[in-house]
């Protein structure tokens, strides 16, 4: 003992190395990006005392079997819905393919997993107070069901609206599925759950995979924002539930976001998107529920619900796609802005091409790594000829995307590698000059209160934060 004690910190620097080392190997055959891999193995090699736990937690890949895992349920449930003659709008799917602005997105039909479809009517929803009235609102007037999904719910004034008025509904005899990401929604009380079983709605939380060796895994997350409502109308967006969402907490109030809500054919397919994840979560299907008649006319709708499961990238595919086919602009607003290579390259080459490239991101941190990281690509995007501008009145958190006159998207997904590869996302992609242009008038308004990056910014940004701007980039594949 008297040999063995002056080296046991040696003898536990050794382990976590040679542990480390490991990991790092782990790491370079299982992360499915080149650039992840590198930021897993090069931290685990040098510094593992630091980020052998976390890789544990955020990085120990489990992609192959819950993929396989999740692939096989969505198979299941396919074949449960396939049962109930499911997806009867052919005309709708047809009248889809004749638009010319779609045809731009030459790989969006095989992209997506649901048609564009024709004859739906949609109404931007901007902020939090229009958002909340207009699904509490639906909410109010269901008869049959509704299916409420969003990554986080929180016990506050928001959620106490939202848990009285599914406990009402129920009580009514209205069939109510509502489910929460576990990691998302990790501060909900189970007295707030409780209560809503208790009341007759059926309530899941999202987990990627349960046992013990994934009690840990918080890779995984549905960061989808669905309500659909008796099969009818539908909702989704950039809101959660919680008052900060309603701009009523500081220091990032006001809060900035947007939702969209939608009567048509499409919101049969966020029906389907939702029962995907209830499967996963319960080996059950919600009530799903096809109308009479859809409306006579309208816009071209198609949802794209991407997720770590999918055959391809289908969320980086998305934006890589979209901003390809810009012939004239490419508007984007995402609160964080880290893109992988391919995306990164579509908005350089957009901008040599004479497109309006613009991004909007915000101008206070809610994650001041992640701010840390993005403010280094949008100085290199600026350099690119990429417009960059940073929204000033309060925290910027819609995901919203405008190509030229006739195409936007409004959804989910961020521009960063947890949106891309590792959650669960959900954009609904929009084919309407009308509505476009409504799109156009509220980023003009959001550009209006913004101020641009200029190339001077980035060379007088001081050399201790372009080297913390720089590590963080390091790591932003794994953030």
């Amino acid at each position: 003992m008297d040999y063995f004690g002056p080296h046991v910190f040696g003898y536990l620097i050794a382990l976590l190395h040679t542990l480390g080392s490991i990991a790092a190997v782990h790491a370079v055959l299982t992360v499915r990006t080149a650039q992840g891999s590198i930021a897993w193995a090069l931290s685990l090699v040098f510094i593992p005392y630091l980020t052998l736990i976390p890789y544990l937690v955020f990085g120990r890949s489990t992609f192959d079997g819950y993929i396989k895992a999740r692939r096989q349920a969505n198979e299941e449930m396919r074949k449960a819905v396939s049962e109930l003659n499911w997806r009867p709008w052919v005309e709708e799917a047809l009248t889809a393919r004749a638009s010319q602005a779609y045809a731009s997105l030459r790989a969006m039909p095989k992209l997506g997993r649901t048609p564009c479809l024709a004859n739906n009517q949609v109404r931007l929803l901007i902020n939090g107070f229009a958002t909340f009235e207009a699904i509490f609102e639906a909410i109010e007037g269901a008869r049959e069901a509704v299916l409420i999904q969003f990554f986080i719910i929180h016990d506050d004034r928001l959620g106490q609206r939202l848990k009285t008025l599914l406990l009402k509904k129920a009580a009514e005899g209205v069939a109510v599925y509502l489910l929460y990401d576990r990691i998302g929604s990790h501060s909900l009380p189970h007295s707030y759950v409780q209560a809503l079983r208790d009341g007759g709605v059926h309530v899941k939380a999202f987990a990627t995979r349960s046992g013990w060796l994934n009690r840990f895994q918080v890779n995984f997350r549905n960061h989808r924002k669905i309500v659909a409502v008796d099969g009818v109308l539908g909702f989704v967006g950039g809101h959660n539930v919680g008052d900060e969402y309603m701009g009523e907490k500081p220091p990032l109030a006001p809060w900035r976001d947007t939702h969209v809500e939608v009567r048509g054919p499409v919101v049969a397919s966020m029906q389907e998107s939702f029962a995907e994840d209830w499967f996963w979560a319960a080996r059950s299907l919600p009530p799903l529920i096809l109308p009479d008649a859809y409306p006579d006319d309208g816009v071209l709708c198609q949802l794209l619900a991407s997720g770590p499961a999918d055959a391809y990238e289908t969320c980086s595919l998305f934006f890589v796609e979209a901003i390809h086919a810009a012939s004239e602009r490419v508007w984007i607003t995402t609160p964080y802005f880290i893109p992988d290579e391919a995306v990164f390259a579509a908005l350089r080459l957009a901008a040599l091409r004479g497109v309006d490239v613009r991004i909007l991101l915000p101008s206070r941190p809610d994650h001041k790594v992640v701010y840390a990281a993005s403010s280094l690509y949008a100085f290199e995007a600026v350099r690119a000829g990429v417009r960059v501008f940073r929204y000033e009145p309060g925290f910027l958190h819609q995901k919203v995307v405008l190509i030229d006159r006739e195409i936007s998207a409004i959804g989910s997904a961020n521009l960063d590698n947890r949106s891309f590869r590792l959650n669960f996302e959900v954009m609904l992609l929009t084919v309407d000059i009308s509505f476009a242009t409504q799109v156009e008038q509220m980023l003009e308004d959001d550009f209006a209160q913004a101020l641009e990056i200029d190339k001077q910014e980035g060379r007088e940004t001081h050399r201790l934060q372009k080297i913390g701007m720089r590590i963080a980039r390091l790591i932003s594949p794994i953030l």
